[in-house]
This record gives structure tokens, C-alpha cells and sequence, in this order.
């Protein structure tokens, strides 16, 4: 069965290959790994211990569920609002395309003029 990305906060699950259950606390967290900016699908917390140190926020994306256990308020004004993220999510994505693919235009107009630029080779 497959679970409808994004779920209310509140909603308690175990993610794959864990021990320990996590509450959703907030979505659409950013993240600098390596440098670069990373946007996870939720924040999380500990369960049931609840937030203990702002440094303790778990990020994770929805694939890693593995298991719900419970699922949090979900009301019209949820419902709103997780079509509402759904909408940013799309706007970011495009955004990063947009923002790769002017970098990809800088760097071609950097190469040598000979080659051919509709050539894109990527490792």
C-alpha cells in the first residue's frame, strides 16, 4: 500500500532499518550537506519523548518509512495546508532545475566555441 506524501504532524513512524519511532514535527526542512542546500520531506522528533534539544531534529525523506503507527490530525485545515506544501515542493524542484540549468548555460558559454552545444555529456 502505498502511503499519500505528506503526512499531518503528529504522525508517528518507523523509518527503515531503525529502532526507535519518530513523530513528524514540521516539513520541508533545509539542510546544508557538503555545501549544498538539501531539502528533506519532514523534520522529525524522538517518540514519545518529544523534543529534547533543538539540535536533536530528525530530517528524512518520505521513502524511508517503513511503518506508521499512527497518523496525526488530519482536518480540512491539514488537508489545506499539505496541498499548499505539495505546491512549494513543486515550485523548489523547479526553482533548483532552473537554477542548474543556468549554471549548465554559464559553463557552456565558458567551453570552446567549436564544440557542438547541444552536446551534453554528464558522468
Amino acid at each position: 500500500m502505498e502511503i499519500e506524501k505528506y503526512l499531518p504532524i503528529g504522525t508517528v513512524v518507523m523509518l527503515k532499518e531503525a529502532k526507535k519511532r519518530i513523530m513528524v514535527i514540521g516539513y520541508l526542512p533545509v539542510s546544508n550537506k557538503d555545501g549544498e542546500k538539501v531539502i528533506y520531506d519532514y523534520a522529525a522528533c524522538l517518540y514519545p519523548e518529544g523534543i529534547i534539544s533543538s539540535d536533536k531534529t530528525l530530517l528524512f525523506n518520505h521513502d524511508q518509512i517503513d511503518k506508521i503507527y499512527f497518523i496525526g490530525n488530519n482536518d480540512e485545515e491539514t488537508k489545506k495546508f499539505l496541498e499548499s506544501i505539495k505546491e512549494i515542493e513543486k515550485e523548489e524542484a523547479l526553482k533548483i532545475i532552473k537554477e542548474k540549468d543556468n549554471n549548465d548555460d554559464t559553463n557552456k558559454n565558458d567551453s570552446n566555441e567549436n564544440e557542438n552545444p547541444e552536446l551534453i555529456i554528464e558522468d
